[in-house]
């Protein structure tokens, strides 16, 4: 199988669910999925279609969102089985990822009209 994401890939969101993941959910298939649910999402969230536009855009911009969709992924593959991991652990590492998803969606709702992003 092959990522079909377009913002980040499966081995970059491996890196940050952590060890002791679910099996089944850590893996390409899943990751495919959560990926195009977190695409999704960021789109959503910030009132601009990224996936449409991301060819266009300059690695920074890109970057950002590399950033958002793999710590997004990353909690649901977490979310799959928290045993697995241990509450408190699962709990602490999508604490984390959700904090740094926050900052990354609020960097691009505030330059969703900056020339930062409009000549990316």
């Amino acid at each position: 199988m092959v990522d079909t994401g377009i913002f980040a890939t499966t081995a970059e969101v491996q890196y940050k669910v952590g060890a002791n993941a679910n099996a089944t959910a850590n893996v390409e298939t899943y990751i495919n999925s959560f990926m195009t649910q977190a695409e999704s999402r960021i789109n959503t969230e910030t009132h601009f279609n990224w996936s449409d536009a991301y060819s266009g855009l300059n690695v920074d911009v890109k970057g950002i969102l590399k950033e958002a969709a793999s710590n997004l992924a990353a909690t649901y593959v977490i979310c799959y089985e928290l045993s697995s991991i241990g509450i408190a652990e699962a709990k602490s590492r999508i604490d984390l990822l959700m904090f740094h998803y926050a900052g990354c969606i609020k960097l691009l709702k505030e330059q969703i009209n900056k020339d930062f992003i409009q000549e990316a």
